[in-house]
């Protein structure tokens, strides 16, 4: 008996080596078989490989491709069939609908038509659009045009935090709500853990239904803790639609201490375009709560406008079939004549839209990007700045940003095609997170845009070739140690 005892003590170990072996592989083939980018596999492979607990546990967290995987389809219920049809249809009539606009617009139509093939984005025309500057203005403007709501207010954050800016929305909208609007929120679980239990319950007790988008509870859920909606959206009867780059919290309107002002960019819209990001409310809220509210045609409602302006609202995320927003920033990009003008405050971007960059900027084309110098996330600062110098090596003009943290996010090609939105250049918003930006196709929007542009631009300082060429070390080794997590998160 004490033979076989030992005996087994000692095929015990090789058992568990041999399932620790089997696993790892097994985990191996998973992320092989994805077909994701070689870049993307071969990154994943190395950590499970290198460190095979915490890379097998990281995967299952954070690495899983849930767009291939479909696991989010229930958002998609909402993508009728009569959308694709109308989709359709307007793919059908762009040449008619584009034949009184300028060339410049004109030249831009191939954008439209594949926002309305990969996302079924309807493109709107009469609208009027308003560009809002830090949250010292954008702020106000949202909560002028709540206390002026009537019938509902629509509103999905990332980050809602309960501090002062947070409790002074949450006060306008308990207000609104005791007086008989329908109020609904949506608020991301991760981004808003800041957000207090009892200011929720405060909210709730006065009618408001506020849920979470995708509650992260241990050990539930957290295989999905790394997709979350970024989303920033706030629809005011139909009326009036908020869409950018601020969430609801203190350091979006004061700043962050030891890295000052907070600098951003949102847009308010007014014209049919608000219905369409009404849209993309709706979806995430049949997602968070059950409830279809697209039965009710006061959802769709807008203000009619005689000022013409081309929108199409375009969101992604992991329960679209495509990178919509990605391949739109690509193609407008690849495409550009003249110009490119980026601000972002974190720059990961993968193969195709960096070699996009460089190649319109070794063609001749005008590109040039707005960088933070100072920024809220270690990672993400070393791994952008990883990039610079092959940009820079390429002939792109970049820009630090030095007077705060610049947090906007806005893409300008030819003075004639804009994006306003939530999404950062990086791969987390192409495939990670849920997004939402508007693309403008207006001539006079761009114009106003630029000056935003150059404005932020003088409040940077250029980049030179030769002293970037000759910055520090260690300084380049956390750039390229930085960048080794570029394609993980």
């Amino acid at each position: 008996m004490k033979e076989l005892a030992a005996i087994s003590f000692t095929v015990i170990p090789g058992i568990f080596s041999i399932l620790y072996l089997v696993t790892i592989l097994a985990v191996c083939l998973m992320i092989v078989f994805e077909n994701r980018s070689p870049v993307k596999t071969m990154a994943w492979v190395l950590v499970v490989l290198l460190v095979p607990v915490l890379g097998i546990v990281l995967y299952i967290f954070f690495g899983q491709n849930y767009r291939k995987q479909k696991i989010f389809s229930k958002k998609s219920l909402l993508d009728l069939e009569q959308l694709t049809r109308y989709a359709a249809i307007q793919v059908n009539s762009l040449p008619e609908r584009m034949i009184s606009e300028s060339e410049a617009i004109r030249s831009k139509s191939h954008l439209m038509r594949l926002m309305l093939n990969n996302n079924k984005s309807a493109l709107t025309e009469f609208n009027r659009i308003e560009i809002l500057v830090d949250g010292s203005s954008t702020f106000p403007a949202m909560l002028e045009a709540i206390s002026k709501a009537k019938t509902f207010i629509n509103i999905e954050f990332y980050r809602f935090e309960s501090d002062i800016l947070g409790n002074s929305f949450c006060d306008a909208l308990k207000a609104k709500s005791r007086e008989g609007v329908k109020v609904r929120v949506i608020y991301d679980d991760v981004g808003s853990w800041n957000l207090k239990n009892d200011v929720v319950r405060g909210m709730q007790d006065t009618g408001i239904e506020i849920f979470p988008f995708m509650p992260v509870r241990f050990p539930w859920l957290t295989n999905k803790i790394n997709f979350r909606n970024h989303r920033k959206i706030v629809i005011v009867d139909g009326i009036k639609g908020f869409v950018g780059g601020l969430n609801i919290a203190d350091k979006y309107l004061y700043g962050l201490k030891g890295i000052g002002n907070w600098r951003d960019t949102h847009i308010v819209i007014t014209g049919e375009a608000v219905a369409t990001l009404n849209s993309v409310f709706l979806v995430d809220w049949y997602f968070v709560s059950d409830m279809l509210l697209a039965d009710d045609p006061g959802h769709f409602d807008f203000e009619k406008v005689p000022d013409h302006c081309w929108i199409q609202m375009a969101s992604s995320g992991p329960d679209s079939d495509w990178a919509n927003i990605m391949q739109v920033y690509f193609s407008a990009i690849a495409t550009a004549k003249q110009s490119i003008y980026i601000s972002t405050p974190y720059f990961s971007p993968d193969e195709s839209i960096l070699t996009a960059m460089k190649t319109a900027s070794l063609s001749g084309v005008d590109v040039r990007m707005i960088l933070p110098d100072k920024s809220d996330s270690i990672v993400s600062y070393w791994n952008t700045r990883s990039y610079i110098q092959e940009l820079l090596e390429a002939g792109i003009k970049i820009f630090l940003y030095d007077k705060g943290f610049n947090h906007s996010k806005y893409i300008l090609v030819d003075n004639v095609f804009s994006s306003v939105g939530s999404a950062n250049v990086d791969m987390r918003s192409f495939d990670l997170n849920f997004e939402v930006a508007a693309l403008v196709y207006d001539e006079t929007f761009a114009r106003e845009l630029l000056k935003v542009f150059n404005n932020d631009a003088a409040n940077s300082t250029q980049v030179d070739p030769v002293k970037w060429a000759e910055r520090k070390r260690m300084i380049k080794v956390k750039e390229s140690l930085s960048r080794i997590f570029g394609p993980l998160y």
